[in-house]
């Protein structure tokens, strides 16, 4: 196999015959194994019945069905697992997408590519239930995350398989695919997509959306820069505290000797012990940490880097086993 277009759907049984019709065509046009992943989200309506018709009358449809509505990252995050290609590309269901620039995104990500993501540059949806959040929510992961990006939040993307399989989605975090790839050493590219109206059904997100990704972006800011290291953060947070209390101390010290200031009553001194307590804790909170991250990585005999190709090495029975899975 060597694309799989996985497309996580709820409650979207007007467009699904309709998606269909508008992948066939292209996906065949491309000359090359593929086929339709669609995750059923739990849907409530006719969903299901209408993917089991389009399964039915065309052998590339496969069909995952969720046991209950878990969200659009643990639709996401199934259908990743499930797909078989090379190449998988991810787009909503709700026909807003373009199925005419998969070849595009491909041919993208067989330039050297790791992942490309889309940017609906011309966005056909409403300003403020829609595009407003989106563009608070760009704008402020952009900023945090240091990742020059114009629209996480397009589900159109192309990623080679060894990349999609590495990444664990939680939360809301299907937006942040390209960041938690690029921090798994992908190379990245945003191009330019198409983007259609809304014909049937009713968007599932909103305004409100933008609070659950700011805490979803404060994980992915710590995964990103402090996952390896906790101590990094807990540490200088405790450090900042206690030199916070030194400084009160030292105040309250000097109000006493030059000031004549008694030193029982004196706020600054509370504020000194205060900030050594949560320094410690800080710190003892990074050493912690410190130690879970060893055991998450020496228990799964996992590694802080991931290597892209060796070159000049000689064979071994682990490469070889990596040689037969490829070719297998």
């Amino acid at each position: 196999m060597y694309i799989s277009v996985v497309v996580p759907v709820y409650n979207e049984e007007d467009n699904i015959r309709l998606l269909h019709e508008g992948l066939a065509p292209v996906l065949s046009g491309m000359n090359v194994p593929y086929e339709m992943l669609f995750v059923d989200d739990g849907s409530s309506d006719g969903t299901r019945d209408e993917l089991r018709y389009v399964a039915r009358q065309d052998p590339h449809v496969k069909v995952v069905e969720l046991r209950r509505n878990y969200g659009q990252t643990a639709a996401m995050d199934a259908g990743l697992r499930h797909a078989t290609g090379e190449i998988i590309v991810t787009m909503d269901g709700d026909l807003q997408n373009d199925p005419a620039d998969i070849p595009m995104m491909v041919a993208k990500i067989e330039e050297g590519y790791d992942l490309v993501h889309g940017w609906r540059k011309n966005r056909q949806d409403t300003f403020i239930n829609r595009k407003l959040p989106s563009m608070i929510a760009n704008g402020l992961i952009s900023r945090v995350t240091k990742f020059p990006v114009h629209d996480l939040g397009c589900t159109l993307k192309a990623i080679r398989k060894e990349i999609a399989q590495e990444l664990k989605l939680y939360g809301e975090m299907h937006r942040f695919i390209p960041i938690l790839a690029r921090w798994h050493g992908a190379r990245t590219a945003e191009v330019v997509t198409r983007h259609h109206a809304r014909r049937f059904g009713k968007t599932k997100y909103g305004i409100g959306r933008t609070f659950r990704v700011i805490l979803d972006l404060l994980t992915v800011k710590y995964l990103i820069q402090y996952m390896t290291s906790p101590m990094k953060l807990f540490g200088g947070i405790g450090l900042g505290c206690l030199a916070g209390g030194f400084l009160s101390g030292a105040a309250t010290l000097g109000l006493k000797l030059f000031g004549g200031m008694d030193m029982t009553g004196n706020p600054l001194l509370y504020l000194s012990l205060f900030s050594t307590m949560v320094a410690l804790q800080f710190i003892f909170l990074g050493m912690l940490g410190e130690v879970s991250a060893r055991i998450y990585f020496e228990s799964q005999d996992r590694r802080s880097y991931a290597v892209r190709e060796l070159v000049n090495f000689a064979e071994t029975s682990e490469s070889k086993n990596e040689s037969r899975t490829r070719a297998a």
